[in-house]
Parts: structure tokens; C-alpha cells; sequence
């Protein structure tokens, strides 16, 4: 099989993936991405017990169980760029030999789990509620680098979305991922399902105004306001669940994004518990994930 070269795929003096530092038995088939690494902990601390803990760069792992369920939690950092490094490498610790730099001949799919915060863009979505990323569109552009294809429903769903954006004056060419069938059927019970909309930063990419001028600063109103022939609209914004989509797409494995909504962009409310918040969701969706 072809050989993938040292500067394809780049590991350290101990064998281990590049930026991640991990070996391939140092992660399960369940792996919970978290963006803050001081959040790994507060999702570990809810395992039975602890084998594992790793870290470098804002990459921090820990691997244990909750009961017989063997978990990976593992920090991001923030947006889509760094989830590309995440994604690629957590794909080569399962299907690619480190020894002989080829892709194993039988592939492994794993399961892909963000916990995540997020801003509501409809007044009707209560802050300290739990959303579940149906789909999401990406305002950044890591997916116009991979090749990825959709169905006709959401192909057509984005044609829609890209029509609607244009207005926006901001020269935009979103794509769009669905979340994995598969986990949405499984974990998709505990709360309610929205469009994701993911954006390349925080201040004005998600319509936020402090001193620096936007050329579309009606955005929000803009995404609020989004309704397709179907009915779909957009719930939610954060920075990171449209690319682990994708990537997750384009490389076999499945892949839910649970938003905990901290605030609502439309009410101007944010969380008054945002802490406490967050470790109610954590343990319910670990309870999930573990039975």
C-alpha cells in the first residue's frame, strides 16, 4: 500500500501523533471533544476511573470508564482550524499504521461527541437549555478543502442558505453537514434539535459589535431570519460543530454536537450559572452516552 510520508503525517520521537501526543491504544471508540482543555477534567471527573492523561499544546486527553463504557475526552481549543488537526489525527490513531505509514486495509469508525456552548439566534430558545445539532452551515472554510457531497434535501438546503447570505454584503460561500445518523438516533432523545450555524470567530463573524466596524451589521437579523421551503431555520451559533461535521463526514466516522445555550443573541440574556449550567449537561449527556 502506498507509504505516507514523514511530512503527510508527522509523529514525535515517541511515536505519537504530532500535535495530540497519542499513541493509538490511548484512545477509545467514543471520543467527547470539548473546546476549553480546563473542561476536560470537569467531563473525567465523572468516570469511574482514570488510565490515561496526556496532554500538549491546548490539547488535553483523558481516557477511562464510566462503568464498562471506555470514554475519550479531549480538548479542542477554539474553531475550526484546530478541529482539522483534531479530526486528521484522531483518523490516523485508528486507521493508519505508524510502523509502516499505511492505512490499515480494514477501516474503524468511531464515535465523535461536542460538548459545547453557544448563543441562541431565536428569542424562543430558552439560555441553560440543551440544543442538538441536527446539521450545521460553516461560515469558515475548511470544508471548501476537502471533497464532501450531500444529498438532494440538503444540497437544496444550502442553495437556499447561500441565496438567503448573499444580502449579507460579505462575500459568503457557506457549506453545510448533517450530524451522524447513526449517534443522532441513539443520543438525539435527551433535547431538542436545530440548525448550527458556525462561524470563523467571535466578535463580529457572529454579529457582535464592540469597536471595530462590520460590513453587515444586521448579520444576526440576517441568520434569524433564514426560513427554507421547508420550514428549517437557524438556532444557534458557536465555532466549531459545521467542521467536525464535515471532516467527520468525509473520513467514515459519526459525529453530535450538544450545545448548551448560554445566552440568547436575540433577548440579550446570558446565563446567570453558566458553570453549573454546563456540569448538569455534562453529566446528563455522559449518562447518556454510558448506558
Amino acid at each position: 500500500m502506498e507509504r505516507i510520508s514523514e511530512t503527510d503525517l508527522i509523529l514525535n520521537d515517541d511515536g505519537s501523533i504530532y500535535h495530540l501526543n497519542l499513541l493509538p491504544e490511548d484512545i477509545s471508540d467514543t471520543i467527547i471533544l470539548v473546546g476549553d482543555p480546563d473542561r476536560v477534567p470537569k467531563v473525567s471527573r465523572f468516570f469511574n476511573t482514570i488510565e490515561l492523561k496526556k496532554g500538549k499544546r491546548e490539547f488535553i486527553t483523558h481516557t477511562g470508564y464510566i462503568s464498562s463504557k471506555r470514554l475519550t475526552v479531549i480538548s479542542t481549543g477554539i474553531g475550526t482550524d484546530n478541529i482539522d488537526i483534531v479530526l486528521n489525527e484522531l483518523d490516523a490513531l485508528v486507521n493508519i499504521d505508524f510502523i509502516t505509514r499505511s492505512i490499515h486495509p480494514q477501516l474503524r469508525s468511531i464515535d465523535i461527541i461536542r460538548i459545547g456552548t453557544s448563543g441562541a439566534v431565536q428569542p424562543d430558545i430558552p439560555i441553560d437549555s440543551l440544543l442538538i445539532s441536527s446539521g450545521a452551515f460553516g461560515f469558515d472554510v475548511l470544508m471548501h478543502f476537502y471533497e464532501h457531497q450531500l444529498n438532494e434535501k440538503d444540497g437544496q438546503l444550502l442553495q437556499e442558505f447561500h441565496k438567503h447570505t448573499t444580502h449579507s454584503h460579505l462575500n459568503l460561500k457557506p457549506y453545510y453537514a448533517p450530524a451522524g445518523e447513526k449517534l443522532l438516533k441513539q443520543l438525539g432523545n435527551i433535547a431538542p434539535h436545530g440548525i448550527t450555524l458556525t462561524a470563523p470567530g467571535f466578535y463580529s463573524p457572529q454579529g457582535r459589535q464592540v469597536r471595530a466596524k462590520s460590513p453587515a451589521p444586521n448579520l444576526l437579523s440576517i441568520l434569524s431570519s433564514f426560513k427554507s421551503t421547508k420550514g428549517v431555520s437557524i438556532t444557534n451559533l458557536e465555532m466549531e460543530t459545521a467542521g467536525i461535521y464535515g471532516l467527520a463526514a468525509c473520513l467514515g466516522h459519526q459525529a453530535l454536537s450538544f450545545n448548551v445555550i448560554l445566552a440568547n443573541r436575540s433577548t440579550n440574556q446570558f446565563s446567570n450559572a453558566p458553570l453549573t449550567v454546563m456540569d448538569n449537561f455534562i453529566e446528563l449527556i455522559l449518562n447518556t452516552i454510558s448506558k
